[in-house]
């Protein structure tokens, strides 16, 4: 007794959470929560938020740094609510495709004769049609006729029952299923994903330490090492940086090289579910060398400013205690230029060409570049991808009809009673083509019994 009681508040409880209107109200959370960490930046430091919605300003009216730290509007996507409503909205979808869809597909595979399909769409949106002929009406014609367009027939006594679009039934629960896989993945992600911004010179080896973002069980992978053997950049007539490309080596933790590919916007590199995306680059530093011999090196660190909306790279290198010039990169095709301290331009040379200050000679050896990687784990996306698939391909399906009929011959009266759970009018048509074709196959029966009666005769 105490089991089937048991088993009682469980049904209930899975009912309500099935029922759609819950799970509308659960869906327009989500869509509120994501309209709110579209707005508000996420990942910021907290001198952003302090700075940005500061108490004092009438900034979004209520929501100031301290309530968005407060409800964890900052990382919403990762906060315990947020993924609450997720997993809530999973179970009541679930529960509905348990409790609903399924039943209902099950109950669609049933077979309905005349008398009790009139009954169930009494109350719907049905088709019912009555036809008295001069001929004797056949069940094997209108059974060959609902053939003709596909109808699945069942014949038993004086009845006869058919479907057809049984798919359109079935691709309710592919929806449901296709959210439950997208709402998944994204949880699967959240958990156990993470990100890092890398900027790495080129030539040198790297691990994967700047994380913006990671999930609650996330872990980084400790069995690789990463090399950027190169960074170079293509542009275009005009000198506008057309691609930039980076090569990188994946090693193991006994130097053996696992992996060597060039990346570069929208075509990144990807290895066991981590995925090095192109980014970004920028001027490291300028390393120059001093002397006839050129035996003395210095490797300045270059600032990039903004001068006049350009991009400017620039660095200070003293001549003495009082005295210093300015040096500055505004491309890597063009000339470099070096300042005095009030703006004036000294000289301008190209790489590796030599230049004097204070009679000492001084070239521009090399110009070291950093290049900017996005490093990103997602085990959820393949998911997600799947899900969204199902989605679109079970929307496309749900748009077909599914369609019931009816027949029974009363007193050589055929009778018909259909329904369809949309395009009635493309319904009462299939009917009216399914009645003609009757009516051909049942004519010509009639004359050839006709036929036979007379030759007998």
């Amino acid at each position: 007794m105490e089991r089937q009681k048991f088993k009682g508040i469980i049904w209930r409880f899975s009912r309500k959470i099935g029922n759609l209107n819950f799970a509308i109200f659960l869906l327009f959370l989500i869509i509120l929560s994501i309209m709110v960490g579209s707005i508000i930046e996420q990942d910021q430091n907290l001198t952003y938020y302090q700075t940005h919605y500061a108490i004092h300003d009438q900034y979004f009216l209520i929501i100031d740094w301290k309530l968005i730290i407060f409800l964890g509007l900052d990382h919403l996507y990762q906060t315990w609510w947020f993924l609450s409503i997720l997993f809530i909205f999973t179970c009541s979808l679930i529960s509905c495709t348990f409790s609903l869809q399924l039943p209902t597909l099950r109950q669609s595979r049933r077979w309905k004769f005349y008398q009790s399909l009139k009954k169930i769409n009494s109350s719907n949106d049905s088709c019912n049609f009555e036809f008295l002929h001069n001929f004797t009406n056949s069940y094997i014609n209108i059974i060959y006729s609902l053939l003709s367009y596909d109808f699945y027939v069942f014949h038993k006594k004086n009845d006869i029952y058919a479907y057809k679009g049984i798919i359109g039934r079935v691709a309710p629960v592919f929806v449901h299923l296709s959210i439950i896989l997208i709402v998944l993945g994204s949880m699967i992600s959240v958990l156990f994903g993470y990100t890092s911004q890398e900027m790495v010179p080129k030539g040198e080896f790297f691990h994967i330490k700047n994380i913006v973002h990671s999930g609650i069980y996330s872990q980084l992978t400790k069995n690789y090492i990463y090399k950027i053997n190169n960074f170079f950049i293509d542009y275009n007539t005009d000198n506008s940086v057309k691609q930039f490309f980076s090569n990188i080596s994946v090693v193991g933790n006994k130097g053996e090289l696992i992996l060597n590919k060039i990346i570069y916007v929208n075509s990144p590199l990807k290895l066991q579910g981590i995925t090095f995306y192109q980014t970004d680059w920028n001027i490291n530093s300028l390393r120059l060398s001093i002397g006839n011999n050129s035996n003395i090196y210095i490797q300045k660190k270059l600032k990039k400013i903004n001068i006049n909306n350009k991009d400017c790279w620039l660095c200070q290198v003293f001549i003495n205690d009082s005295k210093k010039v300015y040096i500055a990169i505004f491309s890597l095709t063009d000339r470099i230029f070096i300042f005095d301290f009030n703006g004036k331009i000294l000289d301008s040379v190209f790489l590796r060409e030599s230049f004097y200050i204070n009679k000492i000679p001084v070239s521009f050896n090399d110009i070291i570049l950093d290049t900017g990687l996005q490093i990103k784990l997602d085990p959820g996306i393949n998911t997600v991808y799947l899900g969204f698939l199902l989605l679109m391909l079970s929307t496309i399906i749900s748009y077909s009809s599914y369609s019931q009929v009816g027949i029974t011959i009363i007193t050589n009266k055929l009778n018909i009673v259909g329904s369809t759970n949309r395009a009635v009018f493309f319904f009462e048509e299939d009917i009216i083509k399914i009645y003609k074709i009757y009516i051909k196959y049942s004519s010509i029966y009639s004359v050839n019994s006709k036929k036979f009666d007379f030759l007998n005769n």
